[in-house]
């Protein structure tokens, strides 16, 4: 799975690098369709390693995208890549997560630095377009030819071992034909091969909507605390609260579907009620003005029938995505990136072991999604949320916990077994206070329930 590469290697960062001259013309190696962080890190890697690579973005960048924070393993993905101090310059410095509970009448913190591995003891919080500009800059300078404004609108796969075919059109309405070897899906909640295949799903074991907005002159927390996130939960879902370096804060309410279609009113009055009903959080905004309008998604958690095909693979939420609760979304995608970079090099020097190097692909990228999602599972769960509100770290459990929280999902071997007993707390918690875990889950199975339109 890591092949010794023909450029140069993706594991040593290029910082100061010179700019290279892209050299794909219409039959690239690699076609790569979206330029978010999981496009970007896949074309910088695979350019790297000497392939042609076409990245296509149907935007411009810089431009708005939602999910600021980062975890404490995606700075050493950072540091591969060659951008670590472009990021750190226009990170707000973020050092663990704070969670809000009314229903217990406190707060917790959770510090990165108590995790299992304690090299990794902070992260940021980045405005998206900051970052992901950032990232597509660095696989232009890096010799991918990168098409921002530019649409792709359909992609036909021949026989075995053809090429596929990609239409896109540019901003002006010119339309581009390629004859890539490898098709990356990397359109993030586009969905583009998803949607063409037919094979998206909403996720059946959750669903979610959310609201959110930026704010400036919202009161944070002090000193060291001040980038950390706060996650407060209210009756219908969770909030957060996202510090940014410009003095922003982003704030969101991710609920269950039937709440976000009892709105009865314009988005933003909607948001500032719901804000209302959480004190802790309505404390903190009391002085705070809204910088632009609330936003309003409806349901987004979704998974696809299969992540690959002859001559192509999802990467990030091209494939799936579920809750950002615990800000997995760029180190999944990212992470995602390295993993695919390293199956489509193999692939394209060794067409024969594609089976095999795209299954081991999946296997990965579901650990990492399994690791969040049994916990985004039952997030609104009374016994998580007092497993989350009384840490203790008996056979070190809290540690693994600040792990997950960190990123820490598959590398470090320590950290999945004491997340089983931490899950076996989980469990034992329920057993002890049953008819409130039935009813619990009586409740969650009705709200995760959505009509189509949710869908």
């Amino acid at each position: 799975m890591d092949p010794t590469p023909r450029t140069i290697p993706h594991s040593e960062p290029v910082p100061g690098a010179a700019p290279v001259a892209p050299v794909a013309g219409d039959e690239p190696d690699v076609l790569v369709i979206g330029g978010g962080p999981a496009g970007s890190t896949v074309a910088t890697l695979l350019r790297r390693r000497g392939h042609e690579v076409v990245l296509i973005e149907k935007d411009r960048h810089p431009r708005f995208h939602i999910g600021e924070s980062l975890v404490p393993l995606n700075l050493p993905l950072f540091e591969r890549l060659g951008v670590a101090a472009e990021v750190e310059a226009i990170g707000m410095p973020k050092y663990g997560a704070q969670f809000v509970s009314t229903t217990h009448g406190k707060e917790v913190m959770y510090d990165f630095g108590g995790a299992l591995d304690k090299r990794f003891p902070l992260a940021y919080q980045v405005k998206r377009s900051d970052l992901d500009l950032i990232l597509i800059d660095n696989a232009r300078r890096s010799g991918a030819q990168v098409l921002e404004e530019t649409r792709v609108g359909k992609v036909e796969f021949g026989a075995r071992g053809e090429r596929a075919t990609v239409t896109a059109r540019t901003r002006d309405g010119a339309e581009r034909v390629y004859r890539p070897r490898f098709v990356i899906d990397a359109s993030g909640r586009d969905t583009l091969l998803a949607n063409q295949f037919r094979i998206k799903a909403r996720n059946p074991r959750h669903a979610s909507s959310a609201l959110y907005g930026h704010f400036r002159g919202a009161r944070r927390l002090s000193g060291r605390e001040e980038g950390n996130i706060s996650v407060f939960w209210f009756d219908h879902g969770w909030f957060w609260f996202i510090p940014l370096l410009d003095g922003v804060t982003s704030v969101g309410a991710v609920c269950w579907p039937y709440y976000l279609r009892s709105r009865r009113t314009d988005p933003t009055t909607f948001f500032l009620d719901t804000i209302k009903s959480c004190p802790p959080l309505a404390e903190r905004l009391e002085h705070a003005t809204l910088e632009r309008p609330v936003t309003a998604t409806g349901n987004y958690s979704y998974q696809c029938e299969r992540m690959y095909g002859e001559g192509y693979l999802m990467v990030g939420d091209a494939y799936a995505f579920v809750d950002p609760v615990f800000s997995s979304g760029v180190y999944l995608a990212m992470y995602g990136a390295f993993e695919a970079a390293d199956a489509v090099d193999t692939i394209l020097q060794d067409p024969a072991r594609q089976a095999a190097v795209l299954r081991r692909y999946e296997r990965t990228v579901h650990r990492g999604l399994r690791a969040f999602t049994w916990f985004v599972y039952r997030m609104t769960s009374p016994s998580l949320r007092d497993l989350f509100m009384e840490p203790r770290n008996i056979l070190r459990v809290q540690e693994a916990m600040l792990s997950l929280l960190a990123g820490d999902v598959f590398r470090n071997r320590k950290v999945p077994l004491r997340i089983l007993m931490f899950k076996a707390f989980y469990y034992g918690f329920n057993i002890a206070r049953l008819r409130r875990s039935l009813a619990a889950w009586q409740r969650r199975k009705v709200q995760i329930q959505t009509t189509p339109a949710d869908a």
